[in-house]
This record gives structure tokens, C-alpha cells and sequence, in this order.
């Protein structure tokens, strides 16, 4: 993931930071724990393709 483009994206439900988990590449919002796919390179930042993560999920920067 280009680190201008993480610089830049913001979740698009509460507008806060994004950690991008290279090893599921996706990129996640810890405020509202919601996993957005980056498919082909471009991140699919709407909230329909997002997973839920689990309570006991945890989110750890990579």
C-alpha cells in the first residue's frame, strides 16, 4: 500500500485514521471496526464491502 494514499484515506463513516493489514489486505477502521478490501490495488472504501470485525478480533498494526 502506497504510504501517500494510507496518509490520506480516512474511514468513510467517522473520518478517522486507517491501519492497513497487509497480510489480509485491508484496510481497518478501529473506531468503527470495519475492514475495507483493497482489491487490485485500490482500496474499496464503501461501508456495503466492509467486514464487521468481531469483538474478539484483534487489530493490530502491521
Amino acid at each position: 500500500m502506497d504510504k501517500k494514499l494510507l496518509d490520506i484515506l480516512v474511514c468513510p463513516l467517522c473520518k478517522g485514521k486507517l491501519v492497513y493489514i497487509k497480510k489480509d489486505n485491508e484496510l481497518i477502521c478501529k473506531v468503527d471496526r470495519l475492514a475495507f478490501p483493497v482489491r487490485d490495488g485500490i482500496p474499496v472504501m464503501l461501508e456495503e464491502d466492509a467486514r464487521v470485525l468481531p469483538e474478539d478480533e484483534e487489530v493490530s498494526e502491521s
